[in-house]
């Protein structure tokens, strides 16, 4: 097949997806581990929660494919892209597919979610997160409990999105894996015109944004204990 090679991805973009997919194995291991992990456990999702927060600015001020205007449609075009993998053919997208794009909202949301209740969350014995002393103990403890829930639900999205990626390499020879770790596609000519010239901004600007987010968080939180 005819291809040419389509830059998709911007550098920040691949170190955010597979640092974060790493930040949270990392997490779930001091959890399970617990006693002195537990105080990793809890860099990690500040950690974490600073690389959400900066996907969510990025996805204002960031490259194209990264913009939320650019690949968040509504759900009838996430319907229509269902139907669409009914056809023998593969419909490209430069960047989130429309229902791809949902289950980026949903995971970031839920990651989000996760991390604000683990910063409220404790475990009744040693280790409790640096704003739990800011609310009640019961308060404390509901968000614990849904802080637990919290990673239940997002390994049910992230199984599902592994799945569609899986679906797409094996079902429609697409391969969605190769763009997020090169940054590039092979885009089939024959079957539909390439993207239009996609802006990406520079990889030094996403850097000093993150710095700028973990330095911001870590202090208001040093501010708030």
């Amino acid at each position: 097949m005819d291809t040419t090679s389509i830059r998709i991805w911007d550098l920040p973009i691949r170190i955010f997806h597979w640092t974060l997919v790493a930040s949270i194995g990392f997490a779930w291991f001091t959890a399970e581990t617990g006693g002195n992990w537990m105080e990793w456990h809890e860099r990690t999702g500040i950690f974490i929660l600073s690389l959400v927060i900066w996907r969510i600015i990025w996805g204002f001020v960031g490259s194209d494919t990264a913009r939320f205007t650019q690949f968040l449609k509504s759900p009838f075009y996430a319907l229509h892209h269902v139907q669409e993998m009914r056809q023998q053919a593969t419909a490209y997208h430069a960047g989130h597919n429309p229902l791809g794009a949902w289950m980026v909202i949903a995971l970031l949301a839920m990651i989000l979610v996760q991390g604000m209740t683990g910063l409220f969350a404790t475990d009744d014995i040693a280790t409790e997160g640096p704003l739990a002393h800011l609310v009640s103990s019961s308060t404390s403890e509901t968000l614990t409990r849904l802080h637990h829930l919290g990673f239940n639900i997002i390994m049910i999205l992230a199984s599902i999105h592994v799945a569609a990626v899986l679906f797409y390499r094996f079902a429609k020879h697409t391969n969605l894996i190769k763009p997020m770790v090169l940054g590039t596609a092979d885009w089939p000519n024959a079957q539909q015109p390439q993207p239009e010239k996609l802006q990406f901004k520079a990889a030094w600007i996403g850097l000093v944004l993150w710095v700028g987010v973990y330095v911001i968080l870590n202090l208001v939180l040093k501010l708030a204990a």
